[in-house]
């Protein structure tokens, strides 16, 4: 048996299938064992993959494609995209019951401050659509929490978030989703990250986890939300149970997660299009500079 030391970028519903795997035995199946440990906070574990803490970390592309943009950056890579569509949704207020993009440019919103991806994807959008986004009356630094307190108020017209605070809102009431980001079609989400030397060092064990993975994103085609959300259950104590359900459910339901684990070249060019425009990176890297392949 292999170990393996994966940094969780954050707990999140929609990296349903990383925990699964391990619950469900498909990474002991393959000769791993497998050990979830907490990073720092988003973007924790691309660092404790460099210094050498853990082996591989999950996390967003987009950190590698900043780290393309500065010479002296470390040398990571991606690989095994799971998460391959914008798990993000725009929720409305009560009585707001027309809603489109553009309305944006009309409305009060709040953007997740948490990760910055969300809304580069999303201001992009806008930006296909003849858009500006920097006329959009926006709140970008409280959390998604608190967001949903103010939405409740009626302070604010639009809040971006993730699952389970969707389902959490339209339980209590607090409002409705409007808008998917996920409808935008494949937005490269979630991969693995290691270093180039890393990738060398563990060939074999990567590969049996890319294989781990693969199995894991198919017993989620061939399995409902609710059989997904016994499975992760153990993460995801404070969630409860019909909200989890709900959440995977509607996650499932609009592709979110890959069926394979290329990295989609479709969503890998679509997330780095949304970074350049929003000035999060000045270059786009090379597909071929960025990602590894391990046969599934």
């Amino acid at each position: 048996m292999t170990r393996l030391k994966l940094a969780e970028n954050f707990r999140a519903v929609f990296y349903a299938p990383f925990y699964a795997a391990v619950t469900l035995g498909h990474t002991k199946r393959q000769g791993l064992d497998v050990e979830i440990v907490a990073s720092d906070g988003p973007g924790g574990g691309p660092a404790a993959v460099v210094d050498g803490t853990v082996d591989v970390t999950w996390g967003g592309p987009m950190r590698i494609m900043k780290v393309r943009n500065d010479p002296n950056g470390p040398p990571l890579v991606l690989f095994c995209e799971v998460v391959r569509r914008d798990p993000f949704y725009l929720l409305a207020r009560n009585g707001l019951d027309r809603f489109a993009l553009p309305d944006l440019m009309t409305l009060k919103m709040a953007s997740v401050s948490e990760v910055p991806t969300p809304w580069l994807c999303l201001q992009h959008d806008l930006r296909d659509l003849g858009l500006d986004p920097a006329r959009v009356d926006r709140i970008p630094d409280r959390t998604m929490g608190d967001n949903l307190a103010a939405l409740a108020t009626g302070e604010i017209d639009i809040v971006q978030v993730f699952e389970p605070f969707a389902a959490m809102a339209e339980r209590q009431g607090i409002g409705r989703i409007v808008h998917a980001q996920a409808a935008r079609g494949d937005t490269s989400y979630t991969t693995l990250t290691a270093t180039r030397a890393g990738v060398t060092r563990n060939a074999s064990a990567f590969a049996a986890l890319t294989r781990a993975y693969a199995e894991t994103l198919q017993w989620v085609v061939a399995h409902p939300a609710d059989e997904l959300a016994a499975a992760v259950a153990p993460y995801f104590g404070h969630v409860e149970r019909a909200d989890l359900v709900t959440a995977l459910a509607r996650y499932k339901a609009a592709g979110l997660w890959a069926t394979e684990p290329a990295i989609s070249r479709k969503g890998f060019d679509r997330l780095a299009v949304s970074l350049q425009s929003g000035g999060f990176i000045t270059k786009i890297p090379p597909y071929e500079d960025c990602v590894v392949e391990f046969p599934a």
